[in-house]
């Protein structure tokens, strides 16, 4: 049982001020694997004037200071990885083999290319007569989800500490064990006082504090659109920065010259994957409509093939989702998505077979799907792929688009520039051509209700930045 129940405030685990105690669920399980206490505003208050007093300093350490730091954080994370793979797979429920090779690694891949933008980052050009410099935006508070839990933690906590800024986080209450252990790596590391604090909590009460505190300077949040929304309004009134990374419908379109069987398996094990709580999943198939009875049969035979059940045993590919409130969700989805009229290829409501408690949801592929259906609109967010048919190009682009969200888009084609110039036409954040993988040092976010602003690499160390313009800083262009 882990035992969380201090908050890290100015460099020492210290006992908060709210007493209302949380237990920590394993959703393979449905028991109690930890205790945290859910912070007050009272908490944030003590977490920001720490971190407040630590930017005077912290903000004017040297790029070679904090390049030292980082590569102190990544030597003590190395160490604790397997513990913290450990940790997410009790608080997540993610197959071990996905929650260190995956979940655990994302968090030490996004140092390290921290470190290496760290190195080369230019701080300061001169515009005629003019400096601009770029110098820490100020106290960060950081709001993060259970999905990826160690993933979105480091993806902001690296840049923003290499930007020279100092950080108040609340990790997601659902999912904390991991955020307690990234918090002791950076204790180990030597962290000064003050600059990375941890609060847990609940959003209404800590997440409301963080976004509306007068002496937060910036809040990066990543979760859903609506509750993303409500950080957005409750910022507004100290007109501090806020960065969003929220919900996506990613459409994945295989053009007519794509290889068919090697498009779609790849759509399907990628929707499946981390059992389909991931924001920038391909959740939509578009597949030609004279090629989409081949596909749908090619879709059913590779959803067969994930093994779900307890996440730490030998061969388990597929854990359950993360909490209660989720599996409810999914499986009011899935009766919605039979009421409309789609067709369940493999899957549907209920557990899987020989599950009888856990979280688990059975993965499933819906055919017959048209876009204006729930299930083709809303973010399910579970292992639940809608496929759909499209006449030609034009159509799927305008499905591809007619969406909320803009966080990714998915395109296969045997044609390089055809893929290209679909990509091209997609109103998203990101595309993946042919199956590419997320690219660290490449910028992750969205357009429209998927969020602003971006993360990872050179563009997410951007994010903790103010520009400065000092005139009159040389007598000559």
């Amino acid at each position: 049982m882990y035992d969380f129940r201090k908050f890290f405030i100015d460099g020492a685990w210290v006992s908060p001020a709210g007493r209302r105690e949380l237990d920590v669920v394993n959703p393979a399980t449905e028991q109690a694997v930890g205790k945290i206490l859910l912070g007050t505003a009272e908490d944030v208050d003590v977490a920001v004037k720490a971190a407040r007093t630590a930017f005077e300093t912290f903000s004017q350490t040297s790029r070679e200071e904090r390049v030292a730091l980082l590569e102190r954080i990544i030597t003590a994370y190395k160490a604790r990885m397997q513990d913290i793979a450990v940790a997410i797979s009790d608080e997540m429920g993610a197959p071990m083999k996905l929650a260190i090779n995956a979940q655990a690694a994302s968090g030490l891949g996004h140092l390290l290319t921290t470190l290496k933008v760290l190195k080369t980052f230019e701080f300061e050009e001169q515009i005629g007569t003019t400096q601009v410099r770029r110098e820490a935006v100020g106290v960060c508070g950081l709001i993060t989800p259970w999905n990826w839990p160690i993933n979105q933690i480091s993806c902001k906590v690296a840049p923003a500490l290499a930007a020279g800024c100092t950080v108040v986080l609340k990790p997601s209450e659902i999912a904390p064990l991991s955020a307690h252990l990234f918090a002791e790596v950076l204790a180990e590391a030597g962290v000064p006082k003050g600059v990375f604090n941890l609060v847990d909590g609940d959003g209404p009460t800590v997440g409301e504090a963080i976004s509306r505190h007068p002496d937060i300077d910036m809040v990066s949040f990543t979760g859903s659109t609506r509750a993303g929304v409500q950080v957005a309004k409750a910022a507004a009134e100290t007109v501090k920065r806020v960065s969003q990374e929220l919900g996506g419908k990613s459409a994945n379109i295989i053009l007519e010259d794509a290889d068919l069987n090697a498009a779609v398996k790849a759509g399907v094990l990628s929707m499946m994957s981390n059992t389909g709580q991931s924001c920038n999943a391909p959740s939509r198939m578009l597949i030609p409509a004279k090629m989409y009875d081949e596909a749908v049969k090619i879709a059913k035979a590779v959803a067969e093939k994930p093994v779900v059940g307890d996440p730490k045993a030998e061969g388990v590919t597929m854990g359950p989702v993360s909490n209660r409130t989720q599996f409810e969700k999914i499986q009011r989805l899935l009766q919605k998505g039979i009421e409309e009229g789609a067709t369940v290829v493999i899957g549907g409501t209920g557990r899987p077979n020989g599950l009888d408690k856990g979280y688990f949801v059975k993965p499933t592929v819906f055919a017959n799907v048209n876009n204006s259906m729930t299930i083709a609109r809303e973010e399910i967010f579970g292992p639940v792929l809608v496929m759909i048919p499209y006449r030609d190009e034009e159509e799927a682009v305008r499905i591809a688009n007619d969406t909320v969200y803009g966080l990714s888009g998915y395109v296969y084609s045997s044609n390089i520039e055809n893929a290209r110039r679909i990509a091209r036409r997609l109103r998203t954040g990101m595309v993946h051509l042919n199956g590419a993988a997320t690219d660290n040092n490449a910028p992750f976010g969205g357009y429209k209700q998927s969020g602003n602003g971006r993360e990872w690499g050179r563009e997410g160390l951007k994010e903790f930045l103010e520009t400065k313009a000092v005139m009159g800083y040389s007598s000559a262009a």
